[in-house]
């Protein structure tokens, strides 16, 4: 049973930096596709940045790039999200979701595995 754990969320002004990680266990292969998402209140979860970890393939939503970074840990079986230029928009909880097959996609209905959650607050 594949399981993801989230960590990092905080809260922060706007302008300022956090790091999420996302801890995976339970699979056998090394090779996955691995996305953050965010849901803000009243919203519908939206894709914020995926990786495929078998060659570090990444796809960003247009609203993030050059402010978010995904980067991957195989030996830590971990994901990380730095976000950087934090606005009160990026405010939400971000999920951690995971699947074994192509596409790289943000959409959220590719995911089968999901993490619970961690809580981001931007504050203007």
């Amino acid at each position: 049973q594949v399981q993801l754990v989230e960590s990092g969320g905080g809260s922060v002004q706007a302008g300022g930096s956090l790091r999420l990680s996302c801890a995976a266990s339970g699979y056998t292969s090394s090779r996955n596709y691995m996305g953050w998402f965010r849901q803000a209140p009243g919203k519908e979860r939206e894709g914020v940045a995926v990786i495929y970890t078998g060659g570090g393939t990444t796809l960003y939503a247009d609203s993030v790039k050059g402010r978010f970074t995904i980067s991957q840990d195989n030996t830590k079986n971990t994901v990380y999200l730095q976000m950087n230029s934090l606005k009160p928009e990026d405010t939400g909880m971000y999920y951690c979701a995971a699947k074994s097959s192509p596409p790289v996609t943000l959409s959220r209905y590719w995911y089968r595995y999901w993490g619970q959650g961690t809580q981001v607050t931007v504050s203007s």
